[in-house]
Order: structure tokens, then sequence, then C-alpha cells
């Protein structure tokens, strides 16, 4: 292997700044399709911008890579159950944003990584080791908090159905995202990342539009009502597909099992840009609860040596 296979990886300083950077402008891209739906913009035209543009910078860098688009055998099958998998997070996840607050709704859907340790279990994986048993149960206390769970018994008050409907879609987002890292690491972890990432946004793509324009989901392709929902709709597009497409571009020289923990700097990022833009301000105990959560999950993502 050359050694421009294996390029050196970037001072560590640099490369927790880019995450960082990478971790605010998905975060961004969340808070801006809030502001698109507020303003009428559909859930679907959302999907099938951002997976769009995404989708015609993923193709441009395979092209300018010369990578070819094979596939091994069988893998067809999953890398079509992959893109599925991906295009129901994204619209679970982007209804929930559209009927939560955006910081818990990304909160509950970075429940992700317990998901998928549970699961590579149940499937005949490692089980849990005792340090992530308990730091799973950190987090599921954490959620107690962040949903005001201890507030809403004592005060009597009854959560409203468009609530648990926004909380039970950031789940189901977070479960199928589990089920999708799961397969990528066991059925194509053969496969050139920037080829399965592409093919991904196509199924994506096709499957949002097929949604769209069927009118399986109503109102997921109306249009925003002002400039403020087509000025947020480009944003989310540009910081969606600026992010995805560096993180590709940046990963092997970014020590990601070293670093990755950084990325949960997005839900911090949400919750801070919700309060400026969105003026979505949680209470201390939801705050307390979502710290305990990134900081469980962040524990969690590193290995123990």
């Amino acid at each position: 292997m050359t050694a421009t296979d294996n390029p050196a990886p970037l001072p560590r300083h640099i490369a927790i700044a880019t995450l960082l950077c990478l971790g605010c402008a998905f975060a961004g891209n969340h808070v801006a399709a809030r502001v698109a739906f507020d303003d009428g913009a559909g859930v679907l035209l959302a999907i099938l911008m951002r997976s769009g543009g995404t989708l015609l910078a993923l193709g441009m860098l395979v092209w300018w890579q010369r990578q070819p688009i094979r596939l091994p055998p069988g893998a067809w099958r999953w890398q079509l159950v992959l893109g599925l998998l991906i295009a129901t997070q994204s619209i679970c996840l982007y209804s929930a944003v559209a009927r939560v607050p955006v910081a818990i709704a990304l909160l509950v859907a970075n429940v992700f990584p317990i998901l998928l340790v549970l699961l590579t279990w149940g499937l005949g994986g490692p089980k849990p080791t005792a340090r992530r048993a308990i730091l799973m149960g950190v987090i599921l206390v954490g959620l107690v908090f962040v949903l005001d769970v201890p507030g809403r018994l004592s005060s009597g008050e009854r959560m409203q159905p468009e609530w648990i409907l926004g909380i039970a879609l950031a789940f189901t987002a977070a479960t199928v995202f589990a089920v999708a890292l799961w397969i990528t690491d066991h059925k194509l972890s053969t496969l050139r990342g920037s080829v399965r990432s592409m093919l991904t946004m196509s199924i994506v793509f096709s499957t949002s539009a097929i949604a769209g324009f069927s009118g399986v989901l109503p109102g997921g392709l109306d249009l925003p009502a002002s400039s403020t929902g087509w000025t947020a709709l480009a944003t989310l597009v540009v910081l969606y597909c600026t992010g995805f497409t560096l993180l590709f571009v940046s990963v092997p020289r970014l020590d990601m099992p070293r670093n990755a923990p950084v990325m949960n700097i997005e839900p911090v990022a949400t919750l801070i840009m919700g309060w400026i833009v969105l003026d979505q301000m949680l209470a201390m105990g939801q705050i307390f609860g979502g710290l305990i959560v990134i900081a469980g999950i962040v524990l969690l993502s590193y290995k123990k040596d």
C-alpha cells in the first residue's frame, strides 16, 4: 500500500477543530430545517434538496477519484436496504425536528450508540461490558431529565400528542440509524466509502421523490411561504452537503477511532443555535439532562484500553 493510500493524520488540534466545525455544520442544518418547516416547507422537500445536493457532490468526488461503481456479489440488496434505512431516518428526524425543540429531537436521536451496542450483542456480537452497561443506564437517566419527566409528573401535566409523536419519531430515527450502521460495518465494509455513500444518497433522493410525488406523506413537498423559508432550505443544503462531503474527504486523516467523540458537539451546538435562532430555551433540568446524555455518549464512544 502506498503513502497515498494511508495519508498521514492531521495534528490532533487541527483534527479536533475540523470535527467541531463539522458538528456545528450538522447542527446548523437541523436548525435551518426547523426555520424552513415553520415557514411552511415540507419535510420531503428539505430531504430532497439536501440529498440531491449531497448526491451531486459525492458523484463529482467519485468521478474525480475515478472509482468504479462495482459492488461485491450479494451486496446490492444490502446497499438498497441501507439506502432505505437512511431515507427513513432522514424523514423521521426531520419530522421530529418539525414537532419538538430541535435540541430535544437531536438528543433523543443520538441514543443510537446504545441501540447499536444492543443490536450487535443480539446478533451474536460481544456482550456489553459492565462499564458500557452503566454508561447506557446513565444516558437513559439523562434522557428522563431531557424529556422533563420529573417536572411533568409533579405537575400532573400530560404530554401533548404532537410532542409524543415527535419523541417517537426521533427514537425511530435512532433505531433505524443503528441498524444502518450495523449493515455498513458487517455487510458493506469492503465497499469504498464514497461509493457507498453516493449510492445511499441516490436511494434517499429517489425514495423522497417517489414518496413526495405519490402523496404518501401529505404536504411533504409544500413550498416555503416566504424568502425566509427558501433561505433556510438553501442554508441546510449548503451546511449538510459541505459537512458530509468534507467529512468523507478528511476522514482518513482525522484519526476517527480516537477523535470521533468530538462530533457529539452537535447537540450542544444545536441547543445554543436553537436558543439564538428559534428562541427555543430548555429548562435547567433539561439542559442538565442533555449534558448527562452527551457525556455518557462521549464516554461510550471511547474504547477502554
